[in-house]
């Protein structure tokens, strides 16, 4: 990865909103319209959980979501569902430590965005051996959303990812709100990954505004 690309991976990566239909209970449609107008700078679909779509209906409403981050110019990510990425040309993939193998994943994908989420610091170096263009860093806070049986580690990992001196671009995960986002950013991350706070605002446009305007007054300050 050139570093232009590394500069725009870091940009891409400021407001990070994740979504299913587990996490809303308003159409998936209108709450991702209205975080794009609020001005999310990445995308990601991630159907799991009880009642998941599954098949001909997922894929369905995949398209529809990337269609509206295609008119933003907002990218598609897909989590962990290589096939599905494939089959709508999507803008990359993101995948845990449990899902498929991460360096299996970039050989697949080819160019395409690849995101991984790792708790430890073998666990960045070795995403970045398989080629991520990016890490998930988590869990910063207690989450409701993802039941992870990690345990919570505030900003430590990306600090000490930091100091070790590696510049991969670094997105935080977990339990991230406006009140506690800026201190991830602090501490050397390139964004934060937002679910709750945007997919259960009743006005998910001005809760994207609010933490877009929050993480670029903290990198602009950095």
């Amino acid at each position: 990865m050139t570093k232009a690309d590394q500069q725009q991976i870091k940009q891409q990566l400021s407001v990070y909103f994740i979504m299913g239909t587990a996490n809303t209970s308003r159409q998936p449609l209108d709450v991702v319209k209205e975080a794009i107008q609020g001005g999310i700078t990445m995308f990601q679909f991630r159907e799991k959980g009880d009642g998941a779509l599954q098949g001909e209906e997922k894929k369905q409403l995949s398209r529809q979501l990337q269609v509206l981050c295609q008119e933003a110019s907002v990218p598609f990510i897909v989590n962990d569902d290589v096939q599905l990425a494939m089959d709508l040309d999507a803008d990359g993939v993101h995948v845990g430590q449990e899902d498929t193998n991460a360096r299996d994943v970039r050989r697949k994908i080819g160019n395409k965005i690849l995101g991984v989420s790792t708790h430890n610091l073998d666990e960045v170096k070795q995403a970045m051996k398989d080629g991520a263009d990016y890490v998930g860093m988590g869990p910063v806070y207690p989450s409701e959303t993802k039941k992870d049986t990690r345990s919570v580690q505030g900003v430590s990992l990306i600090t000490e990812v930091r100091r070790h001196g590696l510049l991969i671009p670094i997105v935080g995960i977990g339990g991230i709100t406006y009140d506690n986002a800026a201190p991830i950013i602090r501490s050397g991350a390139d964004g934060i990954s937002i679910i709750s706070a945007i997919s259960q605002s009743s006005e998910p446009k001005k809760a994207a505004e609010a933490l877009k305007a929050l993480v670029d007054s903290e990198k602009a300050s950095l």
